[in-house]
């Protein structure tokens, strides 16, 4: 009988204990129960607990609560699963399970591939390459693929989740409401308590498992005014106390929140999107005593992301305001927090973003205790057909304009601006990117974007980053999980091969057949130009890059290249396994989408705009019958609104801006 021996003492440490104890039950549905145990003293069996309870050298890691050291030393009957800190030893246990050939495919039980076999000896050391390997919210949620997401995450070897926004009713309207699927589904508002009660939840999970928690991001300049996004999500509108509106930015002459290009449309303005007026000092003391009061109530977030408003050109033009720079007015802000949080002994975390305007170094400010802040770079202006070249650009970097930003579309002069905020104010630097936002939709052949998105966490971590935190839906998976996958695992080790990656995930996913399914991936690439579905092919004009008769009559081939895969895909839909016969019916349903896809994209090459636009809203609807099916795997809201620009399509009557 196997026995589990929890050496240390401690709730991740327990779960772990579960988690070996569920997979090892199914692996050897016939080995009977296993009975676990805290016994620190345990001489046999396996045994879970911290690497320093073992006498387990790990004088390698820098910080043994950050970073993530795993340690395996098993026979066939047990041994020790170690790790640097709790959480290590969970993705310790998940990484001992995946040596013995378990897989974790999809989120949920239809994504696991769980052999039926004895364990074999296991011998593994290994510190993460990368400190922060992390996935934060976003895209249309609903609360089980949140609760998948978190629970899938350190299956994979991620150790970071993040959850966006003091709460997060803006995603989980996105699903709830079916923005892009209103054809096939009613609308089923929920309530701002009940997404706070959500978030909540997903909390709990993330704690229970022990993963670094990074929260909120925007919402310091609206929330401590009253001035609420989820009211907006709710009504259409959003108010700020009449007290509170000399708190807000001034722009174009007005104090109102900030409507994104419709002047003329007050109902548009979202708090979200709204600077505050940085020079007024009454207004900072709300936010910093604001920033104090939530960390006081939330020792369990690691990194409190404080972000200033989403949307661009939205800075306050008093004529204090102006007379510092954003990122100026965000070390002040910075510098006022961590004073008060320092009289108060707090420990807490700061994560801040050069995000669009804050991209640029401050001129004359600098943090007074770098110790206490951590430094993403969010290049959301990136390409994402292509990645990071092996050396950085010698090129002068653009002088910062007050509220007339152009931001840099290459990630390496991206890069050149962390820099210059990282050599001023001497911080730990890590990246916050958006492969899972709308830019996977670009690349309908997932090998490519799977070694794009490979290439560039090797890229960040060659230049001295320390990790990275994925922006984006929690639905990556259609028709597979790879690209998600190769993330994970070569953020833990920088050296792993790509080849072997895809031939890992494919084999398990597909089957012994795998590589026929990776021949139809890159024939693809024939059909779909990724560089031109991402707007950067200029193929017409500056003024309508999707103008391409020579794309139109490339696309036209999905339909034969189809017809050929159809019967192979038909003869593996049932498989041995749950979680193949999952991967096939999806890439059936992939195929699919892109035949119907391909004709609004004909249309629009060929310059049919009107006609593209009907077709497009046609195939959302006609697609959307499948939400049902698919959710879990397949964001149809996030894909809609990836194409939505090009076509002008269902974004136009959702009165919403996504970015």
């Amino acid at each position: 009988m196997f026995k589990i021996n929890k050496i240390t003492s401690h709730p991740t440490v327990d779960f772990a204990a579960e988690e070996l104890k569920k997979y090892l039950r199914m692996m050897m549905p016939d080995a009977g129960e296993i009975i676990i145990k805290y016994a620190p003293d345990a001489p046999d069996g396996f045994r879970l607990g911290l690497m320093a309870d073992f006498g387990l050298d790990v004088s390698e890691a820098e910080d043994v609560s950050k970073d993530d050291i795993l340690h395996i030393d098993t026979d066939a009957e047990g041994g020790i699963i170690a790790g640097s800190n709790p959480r290590s030893v969970l993705l310790a246990v998940y990484k001992y399970l995946s040596m013995n050939d378990c897989r974790w495919l999809f989120p949920g039980v239809d994504g696991e591939f769980i052999p039926v076999k004895d364990v074999a000896p296991s011998s593994f050391h290994k510190m993460a390459d990368n400190r922060i390997r992390g996935w934060c919210n976003e895209g249309a949620e609903f609360q089980q693929c949140m609760i998948d997401a978190i629970d899938f995450a350190p299956k994979i070897g991620l150790n970071t989740f993040m959850l966006e926004f003091f709460n997060p009713t803006v995603y989980y309207s996105w699903y709830y409401n079916h923005l892009h699927n209103q054809k096939n589904r009613e609308a089923e508002p929920v309530t701002r308590a009940t997404t706070l009660q959500w978030k909540r939840q997903c909390e709990a999970e993330i704690v229970k498992r022990g993963l670094v928690f990074s929260d909120v991001g925007h919402g310091w300049t609206n929330v401590p005014f009253d001035a609420h996004d989820e009211e907006f999500f709710e009504k259409g509108y959003a108010t700020i106390p009449e007290e509170n509106k000399k708190f807000l930015a001034l722009v174009n002459g007005r104090r109102e929140f900030f409507t994104n290009g419709n002047p003329n449309n007050t109902n548009a303005g979202r708090p979200g999107h709204t600077n505050m007026c940085f020079s007024n000092e009454e207004g900072r003391k709300k936010v910093v005593d604001f920033v104090v009061n939530y960390a006081k109530k939330a020792p369990h977030v690691d990194l409190l992301c404080f972000s200033l408003a989403d949307s661009k050109n939205n800075h306050c033009e008093c004529e204090e305001c102006i007379k510092k720079t954003p990122s100026d007015w965000l070390v002040i802000l910075l510098n006022e927090i961590d004073e008060e949080l320092t009289k108060l002994g707090l420990d807490t975390r700061i994560r801040f973003s050069n995000y669009l305007h804050t991209l640029w170094a401050p001129k004359t400010e600098r943090l007074k205790n770098p110790k206490r802040f951590f430094q993403s770079l969010a290049a959301i202006s990136r390409e994402y057909w292509r990645t990071i070249p092996d050396e950085l650009p010698d090129i002068p970097l653009r002088e910062y304009v007050h509220n007339k930003i152009v931001l840099p579309n290459k990630l390496e002069e991206n890069m050149l601006y962390a820099f210059e905020w990282q050599k001023l104010c001497k911080t730990p630097l890590a990246a916050y990117e958006y492969h899972f936002y709308i830019n996977q939709y670009m690349s309908p052949n997932p090998l490519r974007y799977a070694k794009i998105t490979h290439d560039d966490v090797k890229g960040y971590h060659r230049f001295g980053f320390t990790g990275i935190i994925e922006d984006g839906t929690q639905r990556p998976f259609f028709p597979n999980g790879l690209t998600l996958y190769v993330y994970a695992q070569t953020l833990f080790d920088v050296n792993a091969d790509f080849d072997a990656l895809v031939e890992d995930y494919l084999s398990h996913a597909y089957g012994e057949d795998w590589q026929k399914v990776k021949e139809y991936f890159e024939s693809l690439d024939k059909v779909f130009n990724h560089k031109y579905l991402a707007g950067y092919g200029l193929m017409g004009s500056a003024s309508d890059p999707y103008y391409s008769p020579e794309e139109a009559a490339k696309m036209r081939g999905i339909i034969p290249l189809n017809e050929e895969f159809a019967p192979f895909v038909k003869a593996h839909k049932n498989m041995p396994y749950r979680a193949q016969t999952v991967a096939y019916r999806l890439l059936d349903k992939y195929m699919e989408l892109w035949e119907k896809m391909s004709k609004p994209l004909i249309l629009k090459a060929l310059g049919a705009d009107y006609e593209a636009k009907i077709e497009f809203n046609k195939f959302l609807d006609d697609f959307g019958k499948y939400e049902v099916e698919l959710e879990r795997y397949y964001d149809q809201h996030m894909f809609g609104m990836g194409f939505d620009k090009r076509f002008g399509g269902k974004l136009e009557i959702m009165n919403i801006a996504a970015r």
